[in-house]
């Protein structure tokens, strides 16, 4: 493991996403979740760059995002502005949110409720979300359906070249299941075959449907649906490389 924090390497994990495409290929799906509630305000609480955040203030709707990094939303603040309908938060995505009013969707994307530090973290994580959405609100959540992958072995996702501080960086990322737990793995070399820059593991939780079905029903939602993907595929544990919840609150 290197020295850089997370925080350090948000410019090498933001170089590695196309956010054109990415954004593209989720959009139809999030604009039939929210014209399913007839949204007009959005909370994403694990908002990291924000550009999900920052699309769906450009649709016209009350957006909030909320980051435990400083970078991140200092980030956001710089990238997109802030205004009234645009708001950017510090806070974790266990903690209660204070908002004057509840939000039409609360969401958490990216995998990020994977990086909770265990189910009970996690679980205070989907709590808070119900608790921040309106009655008859949806609460979405994706994240990378780790029994897809072979048990062991690290898929190598992709690489790209980038400039960091020391230099012209390769940044390789790859993604591995050992039982029930997953890791992120970065790899920062030099181009030039110099030594190696930085390595790093990043764990992650295995949130099975059934686990996320559980804690979204305790936090008061009265229907959940999952699907494999953002073009609303079956959700199939050995074959899915998402799970993506849509889940309902109550209208009680």
């Amino acid at each position: 493991m290197g020295l850089l924090a997370f925080d350090d390497l948000a410019d090498v994990y933001e170089a590695m996403i196309d956010w054109p495409k990415r954004l593209a290929n989720q959009a139809p799906f999030f604009r039939r979740r929210f014209d399913e509630v007839q949204a007009r305000s959005v909370l994403d609480v694990a908002c990291g760059t924000g550009h999900h955040a920052a699309m769906f203030h450009s649709w016209g709707l009350r957006v909030e995002g909320a980051d435990a990094s400083p970078r991140m939303i200092e980030g956001c603040r710089a990238r997109f502005g802030e205004s009234e309908r645009l708001r950017w938060v510090l806070r974790r995505f266990d903690q209660p949110v204070d908002s004057p009013e509840p939000f039409d969707v609360v969401l958490c994307v990216g995998n990020s409720l994977a990086l909770a530090p265990d189910l009970a973290a996690a679980g205070r994580a989907v709590a808070a979300m119900f608790g921040a959405v309106q009655p008859g609100g949806a609460v979405v959540v994706q994240v990378l359906d780790l029994w897809h992958l072979p048990d062991g072995p690290c898929v190598w996702q992709k690489s790209v070249r980038t400039a960091l501080p020391c230099g012209p960086t390769l940044a390789i990322k790859g993604v591995r299941r050992c039982g029930e737990r997953g890791y992120v793995d970065l790899v920062l070399a030099d181009p030039a075959g110099g030594p190696l820059r930085h390595a790093e593991s990043v764990p992650l939780l295995g949130l099975p449907a059934a686990v996320l079905s559980e804690m979204a029903r305790s936090a008061g939602a009265s229907t959940i649906v999952f699907f494999g993907d953002y073009h609303e595929q079956p959700y199939l544990e050995s074959a899915s490389a998402d799970l993506v919840m849509v889940a309902r609150r109550s209208a009680a």
